[in-house]
């Protein structure tokens, strides 16, 4: 998906949009494909992590496919606009990036195999952008609920960036924090209905995963 701006300079909290109390459009309950709560109430013992990886669309089909995944759901999240729209994110001036919420069962997806599926579906080097798709609201990121999902994160980034070097990329320059506390990425909003499971509800759509082909292992 391309922003109508391209934005390359994160936006400072006091000149971000002033956003709204609430969402500007109804949000669906049940994931398309998988028919479970999109918000939850999910099975005891769900863990959810917030991945930012480019456009949403491919992103959030990839993740749908996993073992383990009780569902997925496109949004924002990580800028300072509250509630903020697709329009909105796009002109970089919510500090949001396009983001899937992946609520799993963490005893069939371990943490590190999610983080692992992460790394290894885009190209984690690009800092504000994936491919054409340029702009802070296409950078890479990982928002994390647990601090096992934060030592996992880290654990295989340290492991992926060897192996990137290797191949010819640079350092990878991925947000890693955590959804809550000071320094926190702060709330996921869910994005409009029609971001919500795009590729199933419209096979042929356009949004490419840029992987980089190269393997992340897991960390020892």
């Amino acid at each position: 998906m391309f922003g109508s701006m391209l934005r390359t300079t994160m936006v400072t909290p006091e000149r971000a949009l002033k956003g709204r109390d609430g969402y500007a459009y109804a949000v669906p309950e049940r994931h398309a494909v998988l028919g479970t709560p999109l918000a939850g109430p999910w099975p005891q013992g769900t863990a959810v992590a917030h991945l930012a990886l480019g456009c949403f669309w491919g992103a959030e089909k990839e993740m749908w496919r996993l073992p383990g995944v009780v569902t997925t759901a496109a949004g924002y999240q990580g800028g300072f606009t509250p509630f903020p729209t697709y329009e909105e994110t796009c002109t970089g001036q919510t500090g949001h990036t396009e983001t899937v919420l992946v609520a799993y069962d963490p005893t069939v997806l371990s943490h590190a195999e999610l983080m692992r599926t992460f790394w290894t579906l885009h190209d984690p080097t690009q800092g504000f952008r994936q491919g054409n798709d340029v702009g802070t609201q296409y950078r890479s990121a990982i928002f994390t609920t647990t601090p096992e999902q934060l030592e996992a994160a880290l654990a295989t980034r340290d492991a992926f960036e060897p192996e990137l070097r290797r191949n010819g990329y640079g350092q990878i320059t991925t947000e890693i924090r955590p959804v809550d506390g000071e320094g926190g990425a702060g709330r996921f909003y869910y994005a409009e209905d029609y971001h919500q499971q795009y590729l199933h509800k419209v096979p042929n759509g356009y949004c490419p995963v840029h992987s980089t082909g190269v393997a992340c292992p897991l960390p020892s």
